[in-house]
């Protein structure tokens, strides 16, 4: 028995040791820069690694014997080279790969934590960056609210047809189930998220990543419809200064700048911004479709290297808006008994943003995160009042450790949001405080060549509100460089409170408080299925890529707003559900300078309560994106863009007219200055030109759903400034 212990000992000595490991450094051979991100695969097992920020990436557990590791990052060259293990004792090996003449721009995920690229993560993320935000920057420089709209499955809602106030809904469902980051930080939540589109310059990111369908267990409550983050710039290896100015037909003006360096040991980063407008009225009705309003944006960052495996970045945002919209007699300062109304919005963020981040070698690190928001807004009109102010924080510890084809993320968060009121009505005050622990774990892995699964399990629990558990998994199947697909689906909640777009367009008036013992948690599930397909005809002259989406989502005990008769306005939890199905179609041809864009967006989203269903308000049921671009490299850009929104039930049972939407644009580019100039909707399509805006008098006017654009055809035009 002794000897035939000895015996199996020896055999598992053996195993153990004909195990070894592969190290390697992956930097562009060009600027020697590493590439975070870099994956390693075995081929012919399901072994590989990702690699981190500094390039490094590691693989275990590799057997003796001969073997070919491929090397992949997108928009290089794949490198696929032999090695036999065991491998002589040595630093990590150098890896240089050739950027490849393909035309791709760097794309690393940075909203599931993972330093992985897009093509190499289960998790279906739709992308803007590069030229694509630039050209959107040039046509709205002030806010991201038409970055976002030109998106297939996305729709811009706008809640005040004075004031512009708006939120983005995603496949169908309100915008308060959308959660939008800035760098992973939730600062756009509650009281703010009626301006927060509005007040987000899209002049200093590097780039707008979107996950649609249940995202919750990656951030937490809010993104049942899914989630938005905003990335910002950070410092490269040269200086940048940029200057932005612009100016529309509408009586609006844009100033910014943008200022990025790297020092010895410290990055900085700083974004400033003027943005305003006079208020205008294309329509003749003596209502504002653009207010008055004056912004100021403030957004420095610093970023702090301790050696090779500490970082620290800290960094605060600072916004104050005056805007006032209503009656154009009244904004001239011509107002009298009749010209009185108007809607007035005061507000003040103050925002800080801290990551510290701790490397114990080449397989784990430590990251802590800290934010904490401060809000304060007075909305005002002829004879109402709403101010308040709303703080909210966000700390964030997590691990990240990768082991051979395996990633593992795990952490915990806490998330406080505090609304106070002050009393200036007779409806009680609508204070609330909500504290959220939440502890979640995730799991990226290779299963094969073909086959990648990411797993992520997370659990919150909301103070007075109870328990959440919230499992997401996503599988990624890719066989070859021309095809993938991801099947994907998880649980999502989100906790009551009164600021929706429904009590937004009332301005609060009258909405009674929300509590834990007339309310509850709001939850869901939701699933998402694509295939991605690109090939090349005509002697690879024409390239085309096609992405087909299929989606549901099934929201139970939604939260709605409900009259009484006493003339309040009281929200209670459905007793119902909400569901929303449907399809993305994304088409892109490329030929020599010209690219062609076509999309397409089915959504059926449905509100079943007492036996009977109707379409939620508000909501396109088909959708049509269309770009035509022309680009010769640094020197000219012209593109045309065509929009169609299917008609759309309104909240008082009536249907909204469909209609196009038709954009031109131009841009000329010299090596430190580009001129360019946009034409929106130059058809001039408005909803005051084929239905009403409001009923009642001039002086007490009722404001129907704004459901087309109000402003009509804008022209601006500006120029950019690299120095």
């Amino acid at each position: 028995m002794r000897i035939l212990c000895a015996i199996t000992l020896l055999l598992l000595s053996q195993g153990v040791l004909a195990q070894h490991q592969f190290r390697a450094e992956v930097k562009d051979s060009h600027s020697s820069q590493p590439l975070p991100g870099a994956t390693a695969q075995v081929l012919g097992t399901s072994l590989g690694a990702s690699a981190d920020a500094n390039g490094l990436l590691v693989i275990d557990n590799i057997p003796d014997g001969d073997h070919t590791i491929e090397i992949r990052f997108v928009g290089y060259e794949t490198q696929q080279l032999p090695f036999t293990f065991p491998l002589p004792a040595g630093p990590a090996i150098q890896i240089s790969l050739d950027p490849s003449d393909e035309e791709l721009e760097e794309i690393i995920v940075a909203s599931t934590r993972s330093s992985r690229t897009i093509a190499d993560i289960p998790t279906r993320v739709e992308f803007i960056a590069g030229e694509e935000l630039e050209e959107k920057g040039n046509m709205k420089p002030g806010d991201i609210r038409m970055l976002l709209n030109e998106s297939t499955g996305i729709q811009t809602q706008q809640t005040s047809a004075t004031s512009a106030n708006a939120s983005i809904r995603i496949q169908g469902l309100d915008g308060r189930y959308t959660q939008i980051l800035k760098d992973g930080f939730p600062l756009y939540a509650g009281f703010s998220g009626g301006l927060g589109l509005l007040q987000t310059p899209p002049l200093d990111l590097k780039q707008v990543e979107v996950i649609k369908g249940s995202s919750s267990t990656l951030y937490g409550g809010g993104a049942i419809a899914g989630l938005v983050n905003l990335v910002s710039k950070r410092p490269g290896d040269e200086r940048e200064l940029r200057l932005f100015a612009n100016g529309t037909s509408a009586k609006g003006l844009d100033l910014s700048t943008y200022y990025s360096e790297q020092l010895k040991g410290v990055g900085i980063t700083l974004f400033a911004s003027r943005n305003s407008s006079e208020p205008y009225d294309p329509a003749d009705i003596g209502l504002s479709a653009i207010p008055a309003y004056t912004r100021y944006s403030v957004n420095p960052k610093l970023f702090f290297g301790f050696g090779d495996n500490d970082k620290l970045e800290v960094g605060v945002s600072a916004t104050t808006e005056e805007r006032i919209g209503g009656d154009m007699l009244y904004l001239d300062g011509k107002g009298d008994a009749v010209h009185s109304y108007f809607e007035k919005n005061d507000s003040r963020r103050m925002s800080t943003q801290l990551v510290y981040q701790h490397r114990f070698d080449g397989k784990t690190e430590l990251n802590v995160r800290n934010s904490f928001n401060v809000f304060d807004r007075d909305l005002s009109g002829p004879s109402y009042r709403f101010e308040g102010l709303q703080k909210a924080s966000f700390t964030e510890l997590n691990v990240v450790h990768n082991r051979g084809g395996s990633e593992w993320i795990g952490g915990a968060n806490l998330w406080t949001d505090q609304f106070s009121e002050e009393q200036l009505t007779t409806t009680p005050v609508r204070d609330y405080s909500l504290t959220t622990l939440g502890g979640f774990l995730q799991n990226n892995i290779a299963l094969s060549d073909r086959w990648r699964l990411e797993s992520g399990l997370r659990g919150d629990y909301v103070v007075d509100y109870g328990f959440a558990l919230l499992p997401r998994l996503s599988l990624m199947y890719s066989p070859s460089e021309t095809f993938s697909s991801r099947l994907g689906g998880g649980l999502g909640y989100k906790a009551p409170t009164i600021f929706t777009e429904e009590s937004e367009r009332l301005q609060y008036r009258n909405v009674l408080p929300v509590s834990a013992a007339a309310n509850e948690l709001e939850r869901s599930y939701g699933t998402n299925w694509d295939f991605n397909f690109r090939t090349s005809v005509a002697n690879d002259a024409i390239g085309i890529n096609v992405n087909q989406l299929f989606f549901y989502t099934y929201l139970d005990s939604p939260l709605m707003l409900n009259s009484l008769t006493s003339g309040d306005n009281v929200f209670s939890n459905l007793a119902g559900h909400i569901d929303t199905g449907g399809m993305e179609t994304n088409v892109k041809v490329e030929y020599a300078d010209f690219k062609l864009f076509l999309g397409y967006t089915y959504t059926d989203t449905q509100v079943h309560s007492g036996g009977m269903k109707q379409q939620n308000p508000l909501t396109a049921k088909h959708r049509l994106n269309n770009v035509l671009m022309y680009e010769k490299e640094e020197s000219w850009k012209v593109g045309l863009e065509a929009y169609y929104f299917s008609q759309q039930r309104l909240g008082d049972g009536t249907l909204g007219k469909d209609y196009w939407i038709f954009g031109l644009m131009m841009e000329k580019i010299w090596e430190r200055v580009s001129l360019y100039l946009n034409f929106e909707n130059f058809t001039d399509t408005r909803q005051t030109r084929f239905d009403s805006i409001y009923t009642g008098s001039i002086t007490n006017p009722m404001f129907r759903d704004i459901y087309a654009p109000v402003d009509g055809f804008v022209v601006n035009g500006g120029f950019k400034l690299t120095l």
